[in-house]
């Protein structure tokens, strides 16, 4: 019986795939890749690591993505990935042991740690525990953009690490800032027909601020150097960004109260 099968949704990833599937060949018995229409070599560097290959277009709703990967597992266990997260080998063993004694835990948390620009980001609320392991009909994919993994039953944690590769250049994060905030603007503005000037100002100036300082003092991002300087303007901007198109919407319709 397969016990553990990987998920990994994916979108032109061919530069990182290779590296986040060769770092499972030790751990994962079955891997299920569900791309979005990839127009690079993804799908096929996913084929000679002898991947199940589903083609589907997402249409920005990331859940459906996960939750097809899910219905066609054929593991006991499964693990939810991106392509740009790769397992150290330190961790195979501790989720391996995890999995075939799980103690009545249908669901694990593992730890996730950011590497940007080639160091990682330790402080700033971004290494912590994420739900990314659990037993199959035991969770299912929720929210479009942002989607988040339900699980019905006890959640444990493994103590080990995946590490998060997301941007090798501030040109890739703004690419997927603009990419998520297409998405993230049009979801909010569903069904709003009115939003006051005085909110979107908020949001730019006084929010902001205390996103940053949130990120920056309260959550230490200070100790991580001028990466996690960077990476906390960053995390600003992307909302930021957000926010803008919201205005730019909300004028061209006609909606904004002034």
């Amino acid at each position: 019986m397969i016990k553990l099968t990987v998920v990994i949704i994916t979108k032109n990833e061919e530069l990182k795939i290779g590296s986040c599937l060769k770092s499972l060949l030790g751990l994962a018995d079955e891997f299920i890749i569900v791309d979005d229409l990839s127009s690079d070599k993804t799908v096929e560097i996913c084929k000679n690591f002898g991947a199940k290959i589903i083609s589907s277009k997402s249409n920005g709703e990331f859940d459906k993505q996960r939750n097809i990967g899910i219905d066609n597992a054929n593991g006991e266990w499964i693990m939810q990935l991106d392509a740009d997260e790769i397992i150290p080998s330190e961790s195979i063993n501790k989720i391996r042991s995890a999995i075939s004694e799980p103690k009545g835990f249908v669901g694990f948390e593992i730890r996730r740690k950011n590497f940007f620009l080639g160091k990682p980001i330790l402080h700033s609320g971004n290494y912590g525990y994420t739900l990314k392991i659990f037993k199959k009909g035991a969770g299912y994919y929720i929210e479009k953009v942002h989607e988040k993994l339900k699980i019905s039953g006890k959640i444990g944690k493994i103590d080990a690490d995946i590490n998060h590769y997301p941007f090798n250049s501030i040109f890739e994060v703004f690419e997927r800032a603009n990419f998520y905030t297409d998405i993230e603007s049009a979801v909010f503005l569903k069904g709003i027909e009115k939003i006051t000037e005085q909110r979107i100002k908020y949001e730019l100036t006084i929010k902001s601020l205390r996103r940053f300082w949130k990120l920056y003092v309260k959550k230490q991002g200070y100790k991580d150097g001028m990466n996690g300087f960077i990476w906390c303007i960053l995390n600003v901007i992307g909302p930021q960004m957000r926010w803008m198109k919201i205005w730019e919407q909300v004028e061209k319709k006609s909606k904004l109260i002034k």
